[in-house]
């Protein structure tokens, strides 16, 4: 279908399937019953499409294998090379956030609400870790997508001899009104936290409470890199110049890269250019939640959130504009109307693997363990909306297959390779922001 009624949502053809709003031609103006007709019908259209873009495959999938519910806790569940169980292995835990294992077998998890948990020999600790830093959370509850509060707790890779861990979180500002993506270090020692540095404050601020990104890993070379969301700020009635996330000197909707200390390296992109950050590696993201990298070439990969459709994954490079807001495959929150100039654009990347209807992918890891082999080397990506987890076959450099391996279990919010070779899942409830819930595992059925 590539054409429409105009004033309604019509279907674009291209790499995949998007929303764009026609505008009516203003001859009159009309009634309120024909707006409210107009606008019943708009919604109406919107998810019809929505719908039919469920059920075909979306760009670059060529493999599919559904499941219908989650799976109970003996249940096999079966995939397309291996079959698994789901195992609990740890409960008690509210909005789990980011898992991270240490060197002497302990696993360490954020609480979005600002609580850093110890799980040690299968039990979680019953006292949350003091010495974290206070987190911004006002007005977060019950939103379901890049929130502010206590993100990702990250080991320094050579903790077992420096004992020093990395957390992001939204750090509360002035009279706390607004808060921005920050990341701190210190000691980690006889389960106390004590803060010796901050490493990272991003020029990010924005009038939402959402899209803070703050998703760290280590990269092979030792760098630190941080995610940080658009902050949904836009340009006001009165100013000039590019949206936030295409203005190089702020830290709307970028990927920063760092050193250990926090200080910048030398051959980042865009050292020594003016009205530039010196920190950024690329941009024109929209709220990465998802941070791997490639276990052969090294290469950063990202998933990050559309708005209504255009959920992305993309493999990063040096200085690379990611287009958001001006190319994109998404649309506005329930209105269906347009946001992108275009879904292309000289000068700014494609994504390599697209979910419409949105799925809110985050977290996301390459496999490399022994327990899962023909799963070597592939990339998995948990989402919230979606709540399932997506196995994507990675070739030269690009997806050439996906798998829903599993879905309705509830609200995927990290996913982690364990030194066991085991893959671990952050689960959240579904709307219900108070519930405890489980860490569980992916093991090898039989």
């Amino acid at each position: 279908m590539t054409g429409g009624t105009r004033g309604l949502p019509v279907l674009i053809a291209g790499p995949a399937t998007v929303l764009r709003y026609v505008p009516a031609s203003p001859r009159r103006t009309p009634g309120l019953p024909s707006l409210v007709a107009g606008v019943v019908a708009a919604l109406v259209v919107a998810a019809l499409v929505q719908l039919w873009a469920a059920a075909r495959p979306v760009h670059g999938q060529s493999e599919v294998v559904r499941q219908s519910e989650a799976p109970r806790q003996s249940e096999v569940v079966r995939s397309a090379y291996h079959d698994f169980r789901v195992v609990t292995v740890v409960e008690g835990l509210v909005l789990p956030w980011s898992i991270a294992f240490l060197p002497g077998g302990d696993m360490l998890v954020t609480e979005r609400h600002g609580r850093l948990r110890v799980v040690r020999d299968g039990r979680l600790l019953p006292a949350p870790v003091p010495g974290v830093p206070d987190v911004h959370t006002a007005g977060q509850e019950g939103l379901h997508v890049g929130h502010g509060g206590l993100h990702e707790v990250l080991p320094h890779p050579e903790f077992a001899s420096n004992r020093l861990l990395y957390l992001s979180y939204s750090k509360p500002l002035g009279d706390g009104a607004e808060a921005t993506t920050t990341v701190v270090r210190g000691t980690f020692e006889n389960d106390r936290f004590t803060q010796t540095d901050q490493v990272f404050e991003a020029d990010a601020t924005g009038g939402h409470y959402q899209n803070f990104g703050g998703k760290l890993a280590f990269g092979p070379e030792g760098h630190l890199w941080v995610t940080v969301g658009d902050r949904q700020a836009t340009l006001r009635w009165w100013q000039r110049g590019p949206q936030p996330a295409q203005d190089l000197r702020t830290h709307h909707g970028v990927v920063a890269r760092l050193r250990d200390d926090g200080s910048v390296p030398d051959d980042n992109p865009f050292v020594g250019k003016r009205r530039a950050r010196p920190e950024t590696w690329s941009y024109g993201h929209r709220n990465p939640q998802g941070l791997a990298f490639h276990p052969e070439t090294g290469v950063p990969w990202v998933t990050e959130h559309g708005p209504q459709g255009g959920d992305e994954v993309n493999r990063l490079e040096a200085g690379k504009n990611y287009g958001w807001p001006v190319i994109g495959y998404g649309v506005n929150y329930g209105s269906g109307s347009t946001i992108h100039e275009t879904t292309r654009a000289e000068g700014m990347e494609q994504p390599l693997h697209l979910w419409v209807p949105s799925v809110a992918p985050s977290g996301l890891a390459f496999y490399t363990g022994d327990k899962f082999p023909e799963w070597q080397g592939d990339l998995f990506a948990g989402s919230l909306r979606g709540e399932r987890l997506e196995r994507l076959t990675v070739e030269d450099g690009r997806i050439t297959a996906a798998e829903t391996v599993l879905r309705g279990i509830g609200r995927i919010r990290d996913v982690r390779q364990g030194p066991d070779g085991y893959i671990y899942l952050a689960i959240t409830a579904r709307n219900r922001f108070s519930e405890a819930t489980p860490i569980v595992r992916l093991e090898p059925a039989g």
